[in-house]
């Protein structure tokens, strides 16, 4: 808490006995009420928040900023709460997730409204907003499919739900985590979250992307070099493990190492060691790996790609994150929430049209949630007016299959145990979509690249695996 922060004055006596009145018949339904003044402040917050939490939080919040123990996301500037709560909109039914006291978190549902209108001597001046606040283990809350916002990551739907709740049952692992699922999806957000939501959160989150170098630059990148171990090594230089250190390492891509580099890899998860190249001390590796794929690891262990111990040591928690096209009931609130960041980096205030959101509805979204956020900038930019209507989307968008529709799967994105039609190689079936991609955008790999979702180092690699020149 800010010391500096002028100490809040005591409540008018008849305000304060109407507020304890109003607190209790919340605390007796379950719930908590908590007040906020026009910054966004604690101005009151009601015991039901003690029996939610435990014994001391409400005490712990008063004269706090919302946005330090109540999803930042929802509540600091231009979140997707805050805003709507300025313009004088209720919102009802948002998860949300409660830091207090010793950094553990827990889901809530909060609903939350402006007061308006409201001049009486029973309530205090200075409450601006009312925030009700409520456990989500409670069925009656999961059954309303309320959107929660987690770590950066919006979901309503039981899929996503669950990953919330596995992040938060292994708040006191270090267990390493393999997670998968199509480009777009969110798997950084992800492993990011789980750093947050662990032992290690107060140490570094370190992120490589393994497809991105060949194989001699990422193994000094991973694990570093000294003086003179090759031709311009000039000094010494501290690799991604052990600038990991009492942290997380993030391995992005981590299907695309080399077989060389995956026996290095294995050894460190199994020794805990490693040597910088061109040394032969041994350096401890104190660093949670968290590794990430798009491709089927389990056909890449059979093809002799990729290798099976190491496979298992990366699996200890496997997680995968389902494709939005598998998710739908959690494309409006993410339209929504991705479309407040957008505007907010573009100093824009806009409402999403019904016609623009049927329209989002009804694109099956090959590039996941990379892809809808680049079609709300996109949307954004071109947006005249102050609602944001089908016609802004981009073309693809506005003309997208139904919500039926299954999209061509990216390249190296087939799905695991998908059957391969007679007579079509997957190799020639990859090659035909990743050229289709490539004619729909004339051949512009940044283009090609952001539509399905990937960096354009892995769309030149994956062009020069398939044999595909203009």
């Amino acid at each position: 808490m800010d010391e500096s922060r002028t100490p809040l004055p005591p409540l008018p006596p008849l305000s304060e006995d109407y507020v304890r009145t109003v607190s209790a018949l919340f605390e007796c339904l379950g719930r908590a009420l908590i007040c906020l003044d026009r910054d966004f402040t604690v101005v009151h917050a009601s015991s039901g928040l003690d029996s939610l939490v435990g014994e001391g939080a409400a005490s712990s919040i008063l004269g706090k900023p919302v946005d330090e123990f109540l999803s930042p996301e929802l509540f600091a500037k231009g979140g997707s709460l805050r805003r709507p709560l300025e313009a004088g909109e209720r919102r009802e039914g948002w998860g949300a997730t409660l830091r207090i006291g010793n950094g553990s978190t827990r889901f809530m549902s909060i609903t939350a409204a402006p007061v308006a209108g409201v001049e009486s001597d029973l309530c205090d001046p200075r409450v601006a907003y009312l925030l009700v606040v409520r456990a989500a283990e409670d069925p009656a809350v999961v059954d309303t499919a309320l959107p929660t916002l987690f770590s950066g990551l919006i979901g309503r739907s039981s899929a996503m739900l669950r990953i919330f709740r596995l992040v938060q049952n292994l708040e006191q692992s270090e267990a390493t985590i393999l997670l998968t699922g199509e480009s777009g999806t969110g798997k950084e957000l992800l492993a990011r979250a789980f750093h947050v939501h662990s032992p290690r959160r107060r140490g570094p989150f370190v992120a490589v992307n393994c497809g991105a170098l060949p194989g001699e630059l990422l193994e000094t990148e991973l694990f570093g070099h000294v003086r003179g171990a090759f031709t311009g090594a000039i000094r010494d230089r501290v690799g991604r493990f052990e600038a990991a250190s009492g942290g997380t390492l993030f391995l992005d891509e981590v299907a695309d190492l080399s077989l060389p580099l995956q026996v290095k890899l294995l050894r460190v998860l199994q020794e805990r060691k490693f040597e910088r190249v061109g040394e032969t001390r041994s350096l401890d590796a104190d660093a949670r790996i968290i590794a990430a794929t798009n491709q089927d690891l389990p056909r890449a262990v059979l093809e002799g790609r990729f290798r099976e111990d190491l496979y298992y040591r990366l699996r200890v928690v496997p997680i995968t994150i389902p494709p939005l096209r598998e998710r739908r009931e959690d494309l409006e609130p993410l339209a929504r929430h991705l479309l407040a960041r957008v505007e907010a980096r573009n100093g824009r205030s806009l409402l999403l049209g019904p016609d623009a959101l049927r329209a989002v509805l009804g694109y099956p979204w090959p590039g996941n949630v990379r892809e809808l956020e680049n079609a709300l900038e996109y949307a954004v930019a071109v947006c005249q007016g102050q609602t944001l209507h089908r016609q802004d989307l981009p073309a693809e968008v506005r003309e997208g299959g139904g919500v039926g529709t299954v999209p061509k799967p990216v390249v190296g994105l087939r799905a695991e145990g998908a059957p391969v039609p007679p007579g079509v190689s997957s190799y020639d079936r990859e090659r035909a979509r990743l050229r289709e991609a490539l004619d729909a955008h004339r051949w512009s790999r940044a283009e090609t690249a952001r539509a399905l979702g990937m960096s354009r180092t892995t769309l030149w690699r994956k062009m020069r695996e398939l044999g595909l020149s203009r």
